[in-house]
């Protein structure tokens, strides 16, 4: 290491030593660099330790890691955040163990920050500590063990899953619930998924309708139909994308009726859902649609209007 980062490390002022640690990497290898970084996060400076902590998210080692963790309970809220995020982005399974041993932390935050940097690693470790989370007081700390769930894709989570999706107090953790049913179609799920289409919060609804869509569940055709007159037009873009997805011409009509709406994401959806499921009723509404003032409205309504003519082998 160069003499002269040397000194900017020890330096008085913690502006020299923050951007010091800002070219440690650049200017050594990462070996290297860890324990220094390591050793950063005790700093007397509050921009030192974010800067330290934030550096730290290319490593995964079990003393980068554990150093993060412990930075997670710093007297500052903004260095516990940049540890948290550097958390996040850690790849590496094998230190899982680690993460898991703090799953019980009795800080909500930090068990936020625990269940959040497990998600992506789909370690089946991590299933029972998940579940039990689900019953956490901290709504952020259920909606973060959703997630992991959701991306074990556990069967064994299903049943709280559903429950949580139907009567959790919390909009994003009845959200997440319903997001991370999107593995499994069977009758208890879809039932979990009609009642969600009629939450109070549209957000619940928007990921109910995509959820539909992506399991292919044609039961939901008609509650997707009437979301398409849903008050918040996220909900009728996404019903209408599922629609398409499900291609049931039982959609058409509420489809082409849409294609007039007065939002034009809605139109260019409709006309695209149309497209996929290729009814030649649909014809005379995308035939106007054509015409739309909006350049991505006339583009998907072309293309809608091709697809139908070239499946059927319709003249011009």
């Amino acid at each position: 290491m160069e003499l002269a980062l040397t000194t900017r490390l020890e330096h008085t002022d913690p502006i020299v030593r923050r951007i010091a640690l800002m070219d440690l990497l650049d200017e050594t290898d990462p070996d290297t660099a860890e324990p220094i970084l390591i050793a950063a996060l005790a700093d007397s400076a509050k921009e030192v330790r974010i800067e330290a902590a934030r550096a730290l998210e290319a490593q995964d080692s079990p003393e980068a890691i554990n150093g993060l963790l412990n930075a997670l309970e710093d007297a500052e809220q903004s260095v516990r955040e940049a540890a948290a995020q550097s958390l996040s982005a850690v790849k590496n399974g094998a230190v899982g163990t680690l993460l898991l041993e703090r799953a019980n932390h009795t800080d909500a935050e930090v068990r936020t920050a625990i269940f959040r940097a497990l998600r992506e690693l789909r370690l089946p470790e991590a299933t029972t500590p998940a579940l039990n989370a689900l019953a956490d007081q901290d709504a952020r700390v259920r909606r973060e063990a959703v997630a992991v769930l959701g991306w074990l894709k556990a069967p064994s989570a299903l049943p709280k899953l559903v429950i949580l999706a139907a009567i959790d107090s919390d909009t994003e953790v009845r959200r997440a619930a319903v997001g991370a049913l999107g593995f499994a179609a069977d009758a208890t799920v879809r039932v979990a998924i009609e009642l969600a289409l009629l939450d109070a919060d549209w957000q619940v609804r928007e990921e109910a309708a995509t959820v539909a869509g992506k399991l292919g569940l044609q039961e939901l055709v008609s509650p997707l139909i009437l979301a398409l007159n849903d008050s918040y037009w996220q909900v009728r873009l996404k019903a209408a994308r599922s629609l398409g997805r499900l291609k049931n011409r039982r959609a058409v009509i509420t489809l082409c009726q849409t294609l007039v709406h007065s939002i034009s994401n809605l139109r260019k959806e409709a006309a695209l859902a149309l497209g996929e499921i290729a009814d030649p009723a649909a014809i005379p509404a995308l035939t106007d649609a054509i015409n739309d003032p909006d350049p991505d409205v006339r583009k998907a309504a072309n293309l809608a209007f091709n697809q139908i003519r070239n499946l059927h082998n319709l003249s011009n």
